[in-house]
């Protein structure tokens, strides 16, 4: 089933997010994984992916166990593939980025919040209420289950303890960043297939089709200030109660999938990125915007607050009658500090420093 490895590996990391585009908890990954094999000694840490993984980085001191089966179904690959290998070489410790872990082979698992246990009027038809009662399942293993657990925030490490009766003391909290911003180069190409936007004219947000990203604030605000432009990436159409595009104002502008070096301009160049979640373990945008030197405008609530502190404008999410351009007039404070505190570097030696107490 899988191609025979010899290695003093005790630590096994789920590299199946290297099957994923990279955003969100998969960037999480991959930036913390790549600083592990940099911290790590020679096949102190391993390193499991599908047989079908392309692009695979060169590693250092990771070991490498390339699975013989391919990827098809994340969830299958989890609960079938991996779980399988998992019980057949005991010797592993599983460290799991994905609000994921295997009943029969508990490890290190990061649970980055636990938003489907509190908007079930989110999900709506049976395969999205599927995965809903699969997560909300997770979540109480985990919370029973695993060896360490890691979260992204103080709001989240909360979260999970009230609800699920476990000591916060036994959570650990470790943050996410933005570094990953630095090595890419901004392109104003963007501008060419979108004629309209100048500098400084519009305000930018990264969609998703999380109804929790709360697109439909844009939409509702944008109704109501036709002069003012709202680009929006990531996708198509909102998850809103809006329904139909004829119903879209035409101030807003949907880009569709853009990639990260035309996100990275629209950051630099925009009036300010506007975030207006309801709910976020953590919330990686804003930081990726303020190194790109822009104001943000994010909700009031979640862990949002915790994150950026004084270095946001705040926004209720659920209430559109205010002016973004008086909000942008009043004083926050720089961001250079908020950059400093969130760094990659420190939370993959925090993961390495769990890991070395692990395997004791």
């Amino acid at each position: 089933m899988f191609k025979k490895t010899d290695t003093n590996s005790k630590i096994l990391i789920n590299g199946s997010f290297l099957c994923c585009r990279l955003t969100g908890i998969e960037r999480y990954a991959y930036e913390i994984t790549m600083r592990l094999d940099k911290l790590s000694k020679p096949e102190e840490i391993a390193i499991i992916v599908p047989n079908n993984t392309a692009n695979l980085p060169a590693f250092s001191n990771l070991k490498l166990i390339r699975h013989r089966k391919n990827i098809k179904s994340h969830l299958y690959w989890q609960m079938i593939t991996l779980h399988w290998f998992l019980i057949t070489h005991r010797q592993y410790i599983i460290l799991e980025f994905g609000n994921t872990v295997l009943p029969f082979a508990p490890g290190i698992v990061f649970l980055h919040d636990i938003y489907r246990e509190f908007f079930p009027e989110d999900f709506t038809g049976f395969r999205n209420n599927f995965f809903r009662l699969y997560y909300r399942w997770q979540y109480r293993l985990i919370t029973k289950r695993v060896v360490k657990l890691i979260t992204v925030s103080f709001f989240s490490r909360s979260q999970i303890a009230e609800n699920f009766g476990v000591n916060p003391e036994k959570i650990s909290v470790i943050y996410n960043s933005w570094e990953h911003f630095k090595s890419i180069q901004s392109d104003n190409s963007v501008f060419n297939a979108f004629p309209v936007l100048k500098e400084g004219n519009f305000y930018f947000t990264l969609g998703s089709l999380s109804k929790r990203k709360n697109i439909k604030w844009i939409v509702d605000y944008a109704v109501k200030h036709s002069g003012d432009i709202f680009v929006i990436s990531g996708v198509e159409m909102p998850t809103t109660n809006t329904k139909s595009k004829a119903l879209i104002p035409k101030n807003i502008i949907f880009t569709g999938y853009l990639n990260d070096s035309h996100i990275k301009y629209l950051m630099e160049k925009c009036k300010a990125l506007i975030m207006p979640s309801y709910y976020e373990g953590f919330g990686i945008p804003p930081l990726e915007a303020l190194c790109c030197g822009a104001q943000i405008i994010i909700s009031n609530t979640a862990s949002l607050p915790e994150i950026y502190g004084n270095t946001a404008h705040y926004i209720d999410p659920f209430d559109t009658n205010v002016d973004l351009d008086e909000i942008l007039k009043q004083p926050v404070d720089p961001p250079g500090e908020i950059l400093k505190k969130y760094s990659y570097d420190t939370s993959a030696r925090q993961v390495y420093s769990i890991i070395q107490e692990t395997v004791k």
